[in-house]
């Protein structure tokens, strides 16, 4: 049997806590549609959480992850797909949203010039917008892509959270400290952070307490005993 790839995903529950906390509203996830221009988003009401990466780094790995469903964010082992902003309706008034992935080299320097305006106008003034969740992989991580986009985003205001994905792949010493060396530079501190794996699981219920708060909702509380793994199959698709 061949081993699994960054794209098999480890949807098991089998954490370390026995409760673990899951924000419900994120396994009520769906698509509701993409959009090239900042004109064709949603009505800028209620909350909203986007998440941002470059390419190949698992964000949409991360998003099959938090709402438990394998395809509901398409992976293929062609990095750099996501062209437009997907957004997910969760419960009335929340929102995830799917930023285009940045850095692959293979996309057209057309299209990548593209997304700059677009993802301007979103992150300075997108009102509903309560959080970014900036994706990095911990091998290889803070890349000037990721600290422009930080810079900017510190700029319009937006808090952002750092999440150092692909844990699973260093020990735990050695992920512990990769994340205190990227604590260390002067414009990451202060920035929250956290150590997580798209493949196993490890830092989801951080990241679930997290977008709850963020959301307005951080009572609400569910474990994934009273909700299976929504196993459709693998439609292909991206990884950004």
């Amino acid at each position: 049997m061949p081993e699994p790839t960054d794209d098999d995903y480890a949807l098991s529950m089998n954490h370390t806590n026995p409760t673990p906390f899951r924000f419900a509203p994120l396994r009520r996830a769906s698509f509701r549609l993409s959009v090239t221009q900042a004109g064709q988003l949603p009505p800028d009401d209620g909350a909203e959480v986007a998440i941002a990466g470059r390419s190949n780094v698992g964000k949409s790995s991360t998003i099959n992850m938090l709402t438990e469903r394998r395809a509901l964010a398409r992976v293929s082992r062609t990095p750099g797909r996501t062209q437009a902003i997907n957004v997910f309706d969760l419960d009335p008034g929340q929102r995830l949203i799917d930023l285009p992935g940045y850095g692959y080299a293979k996309v057209p320097e057309a299209l990548r010039r593209s997304w700059g305006p677009l993802l301007e106008q979103y992150l300075r003034r997108r009102s509903s917008l309560q959080a970014l969740i900036l994706v990095m992989d911990i091998r290889h991580p803070y890349s000037p892509h990721d600290a422009d986009l930080i810079s900017f985003a510190a700029g319009c205001g937006r808090p952002v959270h750092i999440l150092l994905n692909k844990a699973d792949k260093l020990s735990r010493g050695a992920a512990l400290q990769e994340m205190a060396r990227l604590r260390r530079i002067p414009e990451l501190q202060g920035v929250a952070m956290q150590l997580f794996s798209a493949q196993t699981g490890q830092g989801l219920d951080e990241l679930h307490q997290h977008i709850a708060g963020w959301l307005g909702a951080a009572e609400t509380k569910e474990t994934p005993t009273s909700a299976g793994v929504n196993k459709e199959p693998s439609k292909g698709g991206e990884d950004s």
